[in-house]
């Protein structure tokens, strides 16, 4: 099968190229991350006892044996391996490592520090996800979830804050024109688009929660927004609700925590001002880049919702149960979003799924990774326009929210990125900055 990645592009990034943010990414952040994560399973050495006896025990050791083989590999950059557990994705993996293979020189082979970044990054999350999956009885277990119950908590002051703006808005959403349900909209979508700051992945696990109000941020914030097409996102949700039909917005998630929490803020708000009719949330299959939502993640937030003392938040709760329960907010977890593959590939390799996505009046993308995959993690020319980078992948308008935390960039205006480079030679992977880039079918 030929993929839209092996097209004449820019070279994707890439440990090899020794001082880059990969580089460094590879060689100490996935260490320290593995390291992490073999760390949380040993601590729960007498939870697995309790649940599961001595065979939990048993199971813990080996999944650390198995870890701790990983981190060597990683380390001294062995050849990638193919997977060996059984999972439905199982026979992808392996195959696209045979796809890496064959575009390599010689006898080369698929490595940590030589193959694609974005491939080997995915490949090592998958990994422990493998490291766990051939030691049931705790194959289930979630290695990052107390890192990321522990932000979630450690944001409550900013999701009370955020919580009791959003139902000073919904309680005069009726009342309220046009004009002014835009600028609520910009607010909201700057608030999400901030929220992608709180990514566990970038600082190795260590705890990131958002300690003040979003809202009295944004305006400190907003000359730190390098693209900002908001306007034309708007226009998307007010035309299609105007022709009368309420249209279907698509979320593909990044962080759970404090980010989901923003997500969940303007998607209530989509659906309260009558800018959406459903919302349709998108996640990862399996724990995934540290902080990642998963089904369990989202079920769980909305549940801490209804349990808070606070009357905002309780709420909050109660409106997005019944959202879950109505149909109106959806929840798909489908294997290729923690496939390794560029976003160009999905029509062929998940067309079930972009086929899906093509019934959406708009799709946004938070965060980095979703970034990397859409622009296909390449030495793109800083000024190469949004949709070139995209190479072919457009089933609805979409627009990314993303803070910077990889040295990958498109869309700038000429200069742009000199000059940035000049000022701040981190500017690119700090999370200092940030982009709203939309893309649609019919826009050239």
């Amino acid at each position: 099968m030929k993929m839209a990645s092996e097209d004449v592009v820019p070279v994707s990034l890439s440990a090899k190229f020794q001082g880059s943010f990969a580089y460094f990414t590879v060689r100490d952040r996935m260490s320290t991350i593995l390291t992490k994560v073999i760390d949380t399973i040993h601590r729960n050495k007498n939870k697995f006892f309790e649940e599961h006896g001595e065979e939990g025990v048993e199971a813990e050791k080996r999944a650390i044996s198995l870890l701790s083989k990983l981190r060597n590999e990683l380390q001294t950059d062995k050849p990638v391996l193919v997977l060996s557990d059984d999972q439905q994705d199982t026979e992808e993996w392996n195959q696209y490592m045979v796809r890496q293979q064959a575009v390599l020189d010689g006898n080369e082979v698929p490595s940590w520090f030589k193959s694609p970044w974005l491939y080997m990054e995915c490949y090592m999350y998958r990994r422990v996800q493998e490291s766990l999956n051939l030691n049931p009885p705790i194959c289930n277990f979630d290695v990052f979830e107390e890192a990321k119950n522990k932000s979630f908590f450690e944001s409550q002051l900013a999701i009370i804050a955020i919580c009791t703006y959003q139902q000073g808005v919904l309680n005069k959403i009726e009342d309220l024109s046009e004009e002014h349900i835009l600028e609520q909209f910009l607010k909201l979508l700057q608030v999400t688009l901030w929220g992608n700051k709180c990514d566990l992945s970038v600082s190795s696990g260590q705890a990131i929660s958002q300690q003040c109000s979003p809202i009295d941020s944004l305006e400190v914030l907003k000359p730190y927004i390098l693209v900002d097409d908001s306007k034309s996102v708007w226009s998307v949700l007010i035309n299609s609700s105007s022709a009368g039909s309420l249209p279907r917005v698509d979320i593909v998630l990044d962080n759970a925590g404090f980010e989901l929490v923003t997500d969940l803020i303007l998607a209530d708000f989509l659906l309260s001002s009558r800018l959406a009719s459903t919302i349709h949330f998108h996640g990862k299959y399996m724990p995934w880049f540290v902080s990642d939502t998963t089904k369990k993640d989202f079920e769980w937030t909305i549940k801490q919702f209804l349990r808070s003392n606070h009357k905002y938040m309780s709420k909050c709760g109660a409106q997005w149960k019944k959202y879950c329960k109505d149909g109106t907010w959806t929840f798909d977890d489908h294997k290729y979003w923690t496939l390794p593959h560029e976003f160009c590939d999905m029509a062929q390799v998940a067309p079930e799924l972009y086929n899906d996505l093509q019934k959406s009046s708009l799709i946004l993308f938070k965060g980095d990774l979703n970034y990397r995959k859409l622009t296909g993690d390449r030495k793109w020319d800083y000024t190469v326009p949004f949709q070139r980078a995209l190479r072919g992948f457009q089933p609805a308008p979409l627009c990314s929210l993303r803070t910077l935390k990889a040295d990958v960039q498109v869309g700038l205006k000429h200069g742009q990125g000199e000059n940035l480079s000049a000022a701040d030679s981190n500017w690119m992977t700090n999370g200092k900055y940030a982009v709203i880039q939309f893309s649609s079918p019919c826009k050239q």
